[in-house]
């Protein structure tokens, strides 16, 4: 189906003689996405207060972009990457591009098993760009207009460095540049680094790095290596006076949770054991030293990409700086023998759950001359928000796409800071994500709604549907189904209107082959 956004009806011929001026009176954007961090992975607070959290995490440069420009502390996306990269470069919910889980391999789905349900064949093969529609060799994807590919139509100068993670390999989606990228540093299938360590080339097989082997013997960490490709091929459009935008997609702080030697000893006592925390009452573990330490060379990416932009002064004067995460901190990986939404705290688990842990991200937006410095906006945004939200900043007014676009722009908030909107939120995963976590602690099949002060979380083996007071109850412990059923069935209902509105797809029961009803069926 053909998407026109409503302002689309400039003529293209008389838009394409006006693309080099327009072009050059276009804001840059520098687009730092991190893997896997939790809203509370930093020394920035995007809670009410602040949290021992906070205190365990080094990050300054985080704090410099705070202070410049506008915190969101209710940015939600996808519990797992993939769905959420994918809703980004399409603007679409992951209930209708499909994309629900992670992909690698052609073909080949990611789900743990399930004892109850069989899962649905999802898009398993990931987004694929519009030109790849002639393919018939490949099912199981989503065809799409690709949020760099209007860019680049518009007068870009695009670049992704580091993670990509859109498509499967064998598929056109893997491969940065037939997704409307000029540069790609780094960028392919996998989704997360085989090392973060030069000396073991940055890992082999399917989880390979592959791209920068002139830093295999200085010993370069990835994040480094990565930033210093960044910088290098920014120098080409900041020289042509061209605008350009940066996906500057960091493997950090995916595991593995390995040394970044530049940084672990901030986190160790004068024994090179871990300082002790007062949260965990404990020390730090060895994978707790790692972790912070990728945090700080993450942030330290931050800084010298600002540092740069800054000896540039007219560049920088109009570069939009953007700071988010694919999704929540990883909660089951880092503290064996915690409890699992340790990384997240006060939310509940971590990524791949159904709950805030999983979905909660930090957000920072710098635009100069339009955000107001050290500003906080508590209005909700979602991940699929970013695509009209980027086109709207870059200037973008007129374009059609191949997919139906579900994001709405967050342009007025910046500019009308004081301006409040109403937002309902939907998630799907009808997938199960990785084996030996807890169901109790929203790691299965689910589909949820959030609205108002309320998230309603639905579970597809059990059918069980779980109501939380987010507002009041920001861990989600207590659950409010039972004392408020009137409230609970709305939601229900909003909930599977929206989905069979999207299309989506649901397990069926593997007793009787028959599919588990909707939320709001009896």
């Amino acid at each position: 189906m053909k998407n026109f956004h409503p302002y689309f009806g400039m003529a293209l011929a008389g838009f394409a003689l006006s693309l080099p001026l327009q072009a050059r009176q276009r804001p840059n954007i520098v687009f730092f996405l991190v893997d896997d961090m939790g809203w509370q992975e930093t020394s920035v607070p995007f809670w009410e207060r602040p949290t021992p959290l906070n205190n365990r995490y080094h990050t300054p440069n985080m704090e410099r972009l705070a202070n410049m420009g506008v915190k969101f502390t209710q940015a939600y996306a996808c519990a797992i990457s993939s769905p959420s990269r994918c809703s980004l470069l399409s603007g679409m919910n992951a209930a209708r591009h499909r994309v629900t889980n992670w992909t690698i391999h052609f073909n080949r789905t990611t789900d743990s098993p399930s004892d109850s349900v069989d899962l649905p064949e999802w898009n398993c093969n990931g987004i694929q760009p519009e030109k790849a529609q002639s393919n018939t060799n490949f099912g199981r994807a989503t065809f799409i207009t690709p949020l760099p590919q209007l860019l680049h139509d518009h007068g870009y100068y695009t670049i992704l460095c580091g993670k990509a993670h859109f498509g499967a390999q064998q598929t056109p989606g893997e491969n940065p540049l037939e997704m409307g990228f000029d540069i790609n540093i780094a960028g392919a299938a996998n989704g997360g680094p085989g090392s973060y360590l030069a000396a073991e080339n940055y890992g082999h097989g399917d989880f390979h790095v592959g791209g920068l082997e002139k830093y295999y013997e200085k010993g370069t960490f990835l994040t480094e290596a990565l930033t210093l490709e960044a910088i290098e091929y920014l120098k080409k459009p900041i020289a042509e006076k061209k605008p350009f935008f940066l996906y500057m997609s960091h493997y950090a702080i995916h595991i593995p949770y390995q040394p970044d030697t530049r940084f672990t000893s901030n986190y160790q006592d004068r024994d090179g054991q871990g300082v002790y925390d007062e949260q965990l009452k404990a020390r730090l573990n060895k994978s707790e030293i790692n972790h912070a330490a990728l945090v700080e060379g993450m942030d330290k990416s931050l800084g010298d990409l600002m540092d740069f932009l800054e000896q540039h002064p007219k560049t920088a004067q109009n570069t939009i700086i953007i700071f988010i995460s694919d999704n929540g901190g990883q909660g089951v990986a880092v503290r064996q023998g915690r409890e699992d939404y340790d990384q997240n705290w006060p939310a509940r688990a971590g990524k791949g759950s159904a709950y805030l842990g999983g979905i909660k991200e930090p957000m920072i937006v710098y635009w100069p001359k339009v955000t107001k410095a050290g500003t906080v906006n508590d209005n909700r945004v979602m991940i699929e928000d970013f695509f009209p939200s980027l086109l709207e900043m870059a200037g973008v007014k007129s374009y059609k796409t191949l997919q139906n676009v579900d994001g709405v722009s967050f342009v007025d908030l910046l500019k009308q800071p004081n301006k409040r909107r109403e937002r309902t939120f939907i998630w799907h995963f009808p997938n199960i994500w990785t084996t030996g976590v807890s169901r109790e602690e929203g790691y299965g099949a689910y589909s949820a709604i959030m609205k108002g002060d309320y998230h309603l979380v639905y579970f597809w083996e059990t059918r069980e549907k779980h109501l939380f007071n987010i507002k009041e109850d920001i861990g989600e412990r207590n659950d409010i189904s039972t004392a408020q059923p009137i409230l609970t069935q709305q939601l229900a209902q909003e909930l599977s209107d929206s989905l069979r509105a999207y299309s989506a797809q649901r397990p069926t029961w593997k007793r009787n082959k028959q599919q588990v009803p909707w939320p709001d069926e009896p």
